[in-house]
């Protein structure tokens, strides 16, 4: 059986002088229950490219570090799960921001446009 993830990924930029607030939504679209399993604290990675150049200006997980554990989310049929990150110091521009789960043995990823 493949799990039936499907991915949607919203950015907001609440105010001027704020970041950008990314939400990554994944959903079980499927008729059986999906056990998402993860090796690390960090359940999904956040990038951003700059739309012009291809050009990645930003990565969540760069120069960070998650605790080593495993750990599992369920997803019922039909249920949904999100996972947030901040790009705190984004520069002017139009971009394209991805998601992708890091569960393993299972994929979903999301992209969005987002303009700064």
């Amino acid at each position: 059986m493949t799990p039936s993830l499907t991915g949607s990924l919203e950015a907001a930029t609440p105010d001027a002088d704020a970041g950008v607030e990314l939400t990554f939504t994944v959903r079980n679209e499927g008729t059986d229950t999906v056990t998402l399993q993860f090796t690390d604290a960090c359940k999904a990675d956040f990038a951003v490219a700059d739309e012009e150049t291809g050009r990645e200006v930003w990565r969540f997980t760069d120069g960070r570090m998650f605790a080593q554990l495993l750990s599992a989310d369920e997803l019922e049929p039909g249920e949904a799960t999100t996972y947030e990150a901040e790009w705190e110091t984004p520069k002017s521009g139009e971009f394209t921001a991805v998601a992708e789960l890091r569960a393993r043995e299972t994929t979903c990823e999301a992209r969005t446009a987002l303009s700064v």
